[in-house]
């Protein structure tokens, strides 16, 4: 798929928002993709999926792993074109853990799947959970790349948009005391 196609996808399900944003990293931004409103169509959640699995067909994990909240939908979309168990990672008093019975095998093979890298602070994350249980990550996707990213295992993604962002001193949205909404998952959502 191209990558227009992809943007145009994001775009008409509402997924692309203006504002001002702070993200889940801390730094700011007017732009932010809330994949969740265009994954909440199954078409588009198949079609993301399907794609994310052609880059990585020939990787063979024992198991995919998301973290909660938004990983979850296009987690378990890939796992099921790989045919393979999903589980997701939840924060417990703000780090990440298996909860619900879920559990990895020493030396499982692990695809670690997001829908957004920024800064691959939770992709870290959810690999040092992977590796306390002995698993391996063999790799780690996302539908949207923002970010540089700086991990040990290969990564991929459908699309790299690269929005404007800012270190919260420095933000001119908060200079012009536009209100900013904090949408990410790791700290509890609230306007600002």
């Amino acid at each position: 798929m191209e990558k227009d196609k992809i943007i145009s996808m994001l775009d008409e399900s509402g997924a692309i928002q203006k504002g001002h944003f702070i993200l889940s990293s801390g730094l700011h931004s007017d732009s932010y993709v809330q994949c969740a409103l265009a994954l909440r169509y199954p078409d588009i959640a198949d079609s993301f999926s399907s794609e994310l699995y052609e880059m990585m067909k020939d990787i063979s994990p024992d198991i995919i792993v998301s973290p909660a909240m938004g990983g979850l939908i296009i987690g378990w979309e890939v796992a099921r074109k790989f045919n393979k168990p999903f589980i997701f990672t939840e924060r417990e008093n703000g780090v990440f853990k298996l909860r619900r019975g879920f559990g990895i095998k020493k030396n499982d093979r692990v695809i670690i799947v997001e829908d957004v890298f920024t800064t691959g602070k939770s992709t870290d994350e959810v690999a040092s959970v992977v590796e306390s249980y002995g698993g391996v990550v063999i790799a780690a996707c996302s539908i949207i790349k923002r970010g540089k990213l700086n991990l040990r295992f290969p990564c991929f993604s459908l699309v790299e948009l690269s929005f404007k962002t800012y270190e919260a001193e420095k933000c001119p949205l908060c200079a012009n005391k536009i209100p900013a909404v904090e949408p990410g998952s790791r700290n509890l959502k609230k306007n600002i």
